[in-house]
């Protein structure tokens, strides 16, 4: 698959789509932000992606695992894949309405906490937006955050349109969650809005 979006330099950053050897650093990545910046930690049934990174990611031909590197250090994460949202926990129609495999998820949009604020975030979601508006099959961009996290809401908000708010009906246990789409035919250029990488954001 023809990758649109090439190798992007941000300051002594290198974004880029992952290779095998990228693999151990995304994890600990990954896992570092679900024990140390939420609440939860790691749960199989919403994780199983990170346990096998390289089938879940590298292996398939319509998904994406994006890095930030800093020499040979894996310091940031954004994944993407053809499934939708799952019903439960999330509303019936929200899952019909972002089917998998003709929606690309964005998720684990995750920067270590000393490399923020270098446009890291932002670099990764525009690759990851590219991959998906050159794969066949996507019709939108799709996505949901825990708001709780400080400055999750405001990136999405900067770059996405909200179509669900979870908070005003309880669904998926409480969490703060908000669920947003990018539509494809601007994704490519989704990088160019107002956003920043001052937190680990991301789904769950």
């Amino acid at each position: 698959m023809r990758d649109l979006t090439p190798r992007q330099e941000t300051g002594p950053y290198a974004v880029r789509l992952a290779g095998p050897a990228d693999v151990p650093g995304a994890r600990s990545v990954m896992l570092d932000t679900f024990y140390r910046e939420f609440d939860y930690g790691y749960v199989p049934r919403w994780h199983d992606d990170v346990v096998d990174i390289e089938g879940t990611y590298l292996a398939h031909p319509r998904h994406a695992l994006v890095v930030a590197v800093l020499g040979d250090e894996v310091v940031g994460t954004t994944a993407l894949h053809s499934r939708g949202p799952a019903h439960p926990p999330h509303p019936r129609w929200l899952a019909d309405r972002y089917a998998s495999r003709r929606t690309a998820q964005l998720l684990r949009v995750y920067v270590r906490p000393d490399h923020r604020r270098h446009g890291l975030a932002r670099a990764m979601v525009r690759t990851a937006c590219g991959f998906a508006a050159g794969a066949p099959g996507y019709d939108t961009v799709y996505l949901h955050t825990n708001v709780d996290i400080p400055g999750a809401e405001a990136f999405w908000r900067s770059m996405a349109d909200e179509v669900c708010d979870a908070r005003t009906t309880g669904e998926h246990g409480g969490y703060g969650t908000v669920h947003f789409e990018i539509p494809l035919p601007v994704a490519a250029a989704a990088g160019a809005g107002r956003l920043d990488d001052r937190s680990a954001l991301g789904g769950l």
